[in-house]
């Protein structure tokens, strides 16, 4: 093999190495413009940078079950490209974030009030959890299942989280399993339990009127 031959072959590894590792560590596709404008609008000034959906929480009383307030590119446009976004969790005494994942991103939390209980499974099945108390953060590798409980019987608890992407995406472990139509027996012989038990799972996800 001659030496140039070689060389573009090594070259060419060279580059292919470099495409994949941009693959792994990618977000949000960079964008060429300092940001994007939606179609729907035709002035762009300081109004269209400012969220202020965030308010709401200003003098509110605490939410009777688990709230989450979002930030993301859906309710604030001009995230679109900016490869951000920020979640509000509010957690009533004894109320959990059902476990979930977000396949493409990485989480970070930051607990502004009272404590929480966190953890993730990894690819191994080790379950890795911690408590927090306010003023923590705690990091929740991306694609991994993780939760959040406030074990407070008393006190609520309020959380802040982080993402490096405008549109994280979010893959509930109950209602995907449980709301999505996976056959009865399917789900009963998986968690080797009767159809009785899948229904009732079922029916207490299912969106209520």
């Amino acid at each position: 093999m001659s030496s140039s031959t070689s060389t573009q072959r090594l070259y060419f590894l060279l580059l292919s190495s470099l495409a994949l590792i941009q693959t792994a560590f990618a977000g949000d596709p960079d964008i060429t413009s300092d940001f994007i404008i939606p179609s729907n609008v035709t002035q762009i000034d300081g109004n269209f940078f400012t969220f202020t959906g965030m308010r709401s929480l200003v003098g509110a009383p605490l939410p009777a079950a688990f709230k989450v307030l979002k930030a993301s590119m859906v309710e604030f446009l001009a995230l679109n490209g900016q490869s951000v976004s920020y979640v509000f969790l509010q957690f009533p005494s004894s109320s959990t974030n059902l476990p979930y994942t977000h396949p493409r991103f990485a989480e970070l939390l930051l607990v502004i009030d009272g404590s929480l209980q966190v953890g993730f499974v990894d690819i191994a099945n080790k379950l890795c959890t911690q408590t927090l108390q306010t003023g923590d953060m705690f990091v929740f590798p991306k694609e991994l299942f993780h939760f959040q409980y406030n074990l407070d019987m008393q006190n609520p608890a309020l959380a802040f989280l982080a993402f490096g992407s405008a549109n994280v995406g979010t893959v509930s472990l109950p209602n995907t399993l449980f709301t999505t139509g996976i056959d009865d027996t399917v789900l009963a012989k998986s968690f080797k339990t009767d159809v009785a038990t899948i229904q009732a799972l079922k029916a207490e996800l299912a969106p209520k009127p």
